[in-house]
């Protein structure tokens, strides 16, 4: 399902340059992609209890129901914009963004998806391996994302993509994955790729993870939540990370 959704072509961890002296211990912010094919899956991660921010694709038939669920139990909602991929065989789904689209159709786009999820505070792309690589649409992106007031999530998919970088030029609350944690379904090596946050987090001063909602995903996290892995570190919502990267 990983390589269906186009998340294991690139799966290199971008550390932050500088280290940052802005928490007292070193910090992770936990994303968990993908929402909105399935109850029972967010379920297993709400379940646990621990800071995490959810990113919602649109325009699915539950996604307006686990947005709202997820901000009931206190945890921050993402727009996860589908955004075209480099492979035109693979399909981004439903409200995607694609290279060749004018600023205005960007636009429409954006607002739509983002009126159909309540309580939505920032956005990361899903796929886009193509779109985040071209500069015009991108920045046609990050100037709505400024306008309305969101912060954006880099996902990496790519290693040319241009998004966070002109997210930056524009002043647009922005940072980007160090981290996919579950590019393989093995529980072994999602528990080292948390691992491996840990070390980003270690000597950067924060990190962040992105997973999606595997049930192997949710076991590793629990897993490692009850062997106390995070001990020493402070899990937070992704806007409090952002602010400071």
């Amino acid at each position: 399902m990983g390589s269906l959704l186009g998340v294991k072509g690139f799966s290199k961890a971008f550390a932050f340059e500088e280290k940052t002296d802005c928490f007292p211990q070193p910090t992770i912010s936990l994303i968990i992609d993908d929402i909105g094919f399935s109850t029972i899956r967010t379920e297993r991660f709400l379940d646990l209890e621990t800071p995490i921010t959810f990113s919602i694709l649109p325009r699915l038939r539950m996604s307006y129901d686990l947005a709202l669920e997820i901000h009931d139990r206190g945890h921050e909602v993402m727009l996860h914009q589908p955004m075209e991929p480099s492979n035109p065989q693979i399909d981004p789904g439903p409200g995607a963004l694609y290279v060749g689209y004018e600023a205005n159709r960007i636009a429409d786009i954006l607002e739509r998806n983002i009126v159909g999820l309540p309580y939505v505070i920032g956005v990361n792309n899903h796929m886009g391996s193509r779109f985040t690589a071209s500069h015009k649409e991108v920045k046609d992106f990050i100037v709505f994302i400024k306008e309305t007031g969101l912060f954006f999530i880099d996902s990496l998919t790519t290693s040319r993509s241009m998004a966070y970088k002109t997210a930056k030029q524009l002043n647009v609350d922005t940072a980007r994955r160090n981290i996919f944690l579950d590019n393989h379904l093995e529980e072994s090596t999602i528990l080292n790729q948390l691992a491996k946050l840990k070390t980003i987090a270690q000597k950067y001063g924060c990190a962040i993870g992105i997973g999606h909602p595997f049930p192997e995903t949710a076991r590793a996290l629990r897993h490692f939540i009850e062997s106390d892995g995070f001990a020493g570190f402070s899990l937070v919502p992704i806007s409090k990370l952002i602010c400071f990267v």
